[in-house]
């Protein structure tokens, strides 16, 4: 029996929750209300804001938890959170982390090694590491890292994904499932050596660092180019789950030309020989950017000067026309995922191991 089948119906699957159970336990536990808290907790918002009596900015504020096994989770940590830090147009600032070391594995060289990777992520970043927490803890089968960014947002320049219209151009940055195919490059790597070679899987996993996932300089372009509307950084789910979560925050629909989207002949390689959507894998390095037709030729001309590629991908819409996808001429209903692909791979197969960083 499968691992989905011993959950039953009412046990969630790894990974997100439902977007509409955790909108339901946000409305319903909000503590108490604050008129500082410029964006607070919603679906489909990147980070929070805090108005905290800067006079020209506000703080922005990211928690992400890294939690799967990797020799880099330090370097994880510190990029995930600064990628959900620039979105909004902030600068990533200060970094603090909660590490978790696992009983009975936890070693001087395990604890070294996470703090090194997160130093060297953070000056990579221009970041400082300001505090937290390190523990070994009981009942854990590998090291957990926490992480907190903390950066900051001249308040004229905060990018509000309640600013989408329709009609706007929604561009997307290098190309989907960066992230997804170099985990399971890592993961899989004997059995895709048999079928693709060992040259195929060195180009696979090299994806998390060229062109790498992490989406601050190209944040910072864009924001500092046009007049951008929203930012959003491709995490679980994909594609598809970015462009609900950006259409849900303003009320939109959007449509997608499936042709304009750029997929790594590796990352379309790993998905057919898997039987995964590409639309619906994890994708750290990819950034959605929606904002109106007129700037976005200059915004496109200067994220590929940088060496950034970046192409319009479609564009929001009113909520009527819904969530579309066009591909070989036909439009269809944009493919949904109630969870991440990779994880409904490595839950099929009934593997205990949560490949999935947070």
């Amino acid at each position: 029996m499968s691992k989905g089948a011993l959950m039953g119906k009412n046990h969630l699957p790894v990974g997100k929750l439902p977007s509409s159970l955790l909108e339901e336990l946000l409305a319903k536990y909000s503590g108490v209300g604050d008129p500082r808290v410029i964006i607070g907790p919603r679906v489909g918002e990147d980070a929070a804001v805090l108005d905290v009596g800067g006079k020209n900015t506000y703080l922005v504020v990211k928690t992400d938890p890294i939690t799967f096994a990797s020799d880099r989770i330090g370097w994880y940590a510190v990029n995930i959170n600064a990628n959900d830090v620039a979105t909004l147009g902030a600068v990533p600032r200060w970094f603090l982390a909660t590490v978790f070391l696992p009983e009975g594995r936890a070693s001087e060289e395990m604890a070294r090694t996470i703090f090194a990777d997160m130093s060297q992520a953070a000056k990579d970043l221009g970041v400082a590491l300001c505090g937290g927490h390190t523990e070994i803890t009981g009942g854990l089968e590998r090291p957990v890292v926490v992480g907190q960014m903390l950066g900051e947002v001249e308040k004229d320049r905060l990018v509000r994904k309640t600013s989408i219209r329709p009609d706007d151009d929604i561009i997307l940055t290098k190309g989907i499932a960066i992230e997804g195919t170099a985990i399971l490059a890592r993961e899989r790597e004997r059995e895709l050596t048999d079928r693709y070679g060992r040259e195929f899987v060195k180009r696979a996993q090299k994806l998390l660092y060229e062109p790498g996932i992490s989406i601050v300089r190209e944040a910072s372009i864009a924001a500092g180019t046009g007049k951008v509307h929203a930012m959003h950084d491709l995490t679980e789910g994909g594609l598809s789950t970015g462009i609900v979560e950006m259409a849900g925050i303003g009320g939109l629909g959007a449509t997608v030309n499936k042709s304009s989207v750029h997929c790594y002949p590796e990352t379309e390689a790993v998905c057919s020989f898997y039987g995964l959507d590409s639309m619906g894998m994890i994708s750290s390095g990819a950034l959605l950017i929606a904002m109106p037709p007129g700037d976005t030729e200059c915004v496109l001309d200067a994220l590929r000067q940088e060496g950034i590629s970046a192409e319009v991908i479609g564009s929001l819409t009113e909520k009527e026309k819904g969530l579309k996808m066009i591909e070989n001429g036909e439009a269809k209903e944009l493919p949904t995922f109630e969870v991440d692909e990779i994880a409904r791979l490595f839950e099929s197969e009934g593997e205990e191991s949560n490949p999935l960083p947070r």
